[in-house]
């Protein structure tokens, strides 16, 4: 069923393609390690993807670390096939950085590998995580895409990719923790119709799902065997719920369907990029309130 439907909306991708070259939207997301960027903005790469914008998932590691009795460069090369396979299901370009799992740090190699992306993308938005939280390569992430953030439009830094000619919009992805600031969200997208083809496409980072998370947790004799079995597994483990502040953000952006909607991805405006009004917004989330 998963992949009939999932069939159905790469025909349908392909047909707004079509009805959208000369006013794509290009969006970078960024992520610390491969199935970041899935899981923080997932849904809302599915819906830029199918209205026919192009979308860019970058891992600034490699992912060599995550796992209990696998790692280094095998590691490496299962995780960049995950991430890979993950692309397709999204409808989306993933690009893994040969970067180490669990030693990245913020130096000027990891900004300028960042700017140069950013500007060979022609990013008009930019999503990443907020710069706190409980691994050092999700902080550290965090700081080297705001330290791009204002680089991006600088001609003399990586002057041999020509600098953006407006900074974009730049956005922190949804995160629980509360000190010293709490996520605020801005802009909030309904992903209901598209949570299973996300799950979907999540799922293709076996490793990680089906092996080391589950192990973390102590529930690696419970990942189910078939893949419809798992996906429904996954679904489960994934589901979370809207806080109120995403609830009023829905409220926003969708008015009376907010009570509708089931799932959602939420982002903060970063102030060291563009900073957009309520009708700039809409323009570059065109499926808000659809």
């Amino acid at each position: 069923m998963f992949k009939k439907i999932f069939f159905l909306a790469g025909l349908a991708i392909s047909m707004n393609l079509a009805q959208a070259q000369d006013q794509k939207i290009n969006v970078v997301v960024i992520g610390a390690h491969p199935d970041d960027c899935d899981l923080d903005a997932g849904g809302t790469a599915i819906k830029f993807a199918q209205m026919g914008h192009r979308v860019l998932f970058i891992s600034a590691t490699n992912g060599d670390a995550g796992h209990f009795n696998k790692g280094g460069v095998v590691l490496a090369k299962i995780r960049k096939a995950e991430a890979e396979e993950a692309g397709k299901r999204f409808g989306v370009t993933y690009k893994v950085l040969d970067n180490h799992d669990g030693l990245l740090m913020p130096d000027l190699n990891l900004r300028l590998q960042l700017i140069r992306l950013i500007r060979e993308w022609k990013a008009d938005v930019v999503i990443g995580p907020r710069p706190y939280d409980y691994h050092p390569d999700h902080r550290n992430t965090a700081i080297a895409i705001q330290d791009a953030a204002f680089l991006v439009i600088v001609p003399n830094i990586a002057p041999e990719i020509p600098a953006l000619e407006k900074n974009p919009v730049f956005l922190y992805t949804e995160d629980r923790f509360k000190k010293p600031n709490a996520f605020s969200p801005d802009i909030v997208v309904d992903i209901s119709d598209v949570f299973d083809q996300k799950i979907y496409a999540v799922s293709a980072h076996e490793s990680q799902f089906f092996e080391w998370l589950p192990w973390l947790d102590g529930q690696l004799a419970n990942v189910p065997k078939t893949e419809s079995d798992r996906l429904k597994w996954l679904a489960e483990s994934r589901k979370g719920g809207i806080s109120p502040g995403t609830k009023a953000g829905l409220s926003k952006w969708y008015g009376s369907k907010a009570d509708q909607v089931k799932y959602a991805e939420a982002f903060e405006i970063c102030e060291y990029g563009s900073i957009p009004n309520d009708e700039e917004i809409k323009r570059i989330f065109p499926m808000l309130g659809k």
